[in-house]
Order: structure tokens, then C-alpha cells, then sequence
């Protein structure tokens, strides 16, 4: 039987097929087993929440316990992303965390003025991605409280 933190589906939306393959490796290397889901840019991203398209499946689609999200994307980014989930009663509740390789403070300010709950810069090493993504399963999937 799965316990309750294995449950919980984590959601990447990340237009890098590399970053994609190292976060469920660091994943499996900190021993981690909740399923994660793939998204390439914002559009597929809100396909996935709003289980359109090839999403409208719910088994394909299930609804994650943590979102996260890169900010440089084609089609829509982002930070238009989050802006949307926000905005929606059924959806503002998922917790956002931002895992982008910029550092500027231009987009930690906005993206916590639209609601990100975290903001993490891309660790550069497996190891510190590894570190990173065991101390994020831990924070919101043993300390903090997340509605059903």
C-alpha cells in the first residue's frame, strides 16, 4: 500500500528534455516514489489541470499535489501559467514551486507577487538537484498541510 506522500503526483512543466530526465532521476535518487508528469510549455500545462485534449483522461491526467514550474517556455511561459492558476478557484490551491535557472529579481518579485509558494534557482550538479528535490518532497509532503 502506497502511504499517503507517495500519492501525491507531482506535475513539471519544463520545456527541456534534459532537466525533465535529471529531476526524475534525482527523484529516484533520493529515493522518492510519487509519480511525476511531463509538460512542455503553460498551454500544456493548463491542458493537463483543465484535462483537455490529450489530458481529458483523468487517469492520464491526475490531479498533482505539487506543480513544478519553469519560467522560460515557448508558446506560453510560465509566469503566464501560474497567473491563470492563481486566478482559478479550483486550481490556486495546487502548490506552485518555481525551478527556473534565472536568478534575477525581477522574476522571484513577480512570480511571488502572482502566488508562487517557493522560488528555487536550478541546482548545477545532480547531487545538489538530488538534495533539492528530497528537501521539496520533504517540505510539502511530510511538514506542511495540503488540502484534499
Amino acid at each position: 500500500m502506497k502511504s499517503e506522500t507517495e500519492e501525491i503526483v507531482i506535475l513539471m512543466a519544463d520545456d527541456d528534455l534534459d532537466d525533465q530526465l535529471l529531476t526524475k532521476e534525482a527523484l529516484a535518487a533520493a529515493k522518492l516514489t510519487n509519480n511525476i508528469y511531463f509538460v512542455n510549455d503553460g498551454a500544456e500545462l493548463l491542458d493537463f489541470l483543465y484535462r483537455r485534449g490529450k489530458y481529458s483522461d483523468p487517469k492520464s491526467a491526475p490531479r498533482p499535489g505539487l506543480i513544478l514550474l519553469d519560467l522560460n517556455m515557448p508558446r506560453m511561459d510560465g509566469r503566464e501559467a501560474l497567473e491563470v492558476i492563481k486566478e482559478d478557484k479550483a486550481l490556486r490551491k495546487i502548490p506552485v514551486v518555481v525551478l527556473t535557472t534565472s536568478n534575477a529579481e525581477e522574476d522571484i518579485v513577480r512570480t511571488y507577487d502572482l502566488g508562487v509558494n517557493s522560488f528555487i534557482s536550478k541546482p548545477v550538479s545532480f547531487d545538489q538537484l538530488t538534495a533539492t528535490m528530497k528537501g521539496l518532497a520533504q517540505y510539502w509532503f511530510s511538514i506542511v498541510k495540503l488540502p484534499r
